[in-house]
């Protein structure tokens, strides 16, 4: 089984919440790794999603930063929610 991470920045418009992190985000851009892996046993490649993860700042510790595991499901609603307070 061969495995990948995938690294993106998504950047946020206004403060955010993630569900699984308990702590309200400040705006800004944020390092998102998604790794995956392949499915064995197909004539062609796909790759399978096995985690996501945000670089977010470590609270109370001006610099700091923690790599945190959330949903991916749960990423693309925060990011839903912040396009569309961004119209309200």
């Amino acid at each position: 089984m061969t495995t990948r991470s995938r690294h993106e920045t998504v950047t946020f418009k206004h403060p955010f919440h993630i569900r699984g992190i308990a702590r309200e985000l400040p705006a800004g851009a944020y390092d998102v790794v998604t790794d995956e892996e392949t499915i064995d046993g197909l004539s062609f490649a796909v790759w399978r999603r096995v985690a996501t993860m945000i670089t977010v700042p470590v609270e109370g510790m001006r610099g700091a930063t923690e790599l945190l595991s959330i949903g991916s499901v749960d990423l693309a609603d925060a990011r839903a929610a912040d396009a569309s307070a961004a119209h309200d």
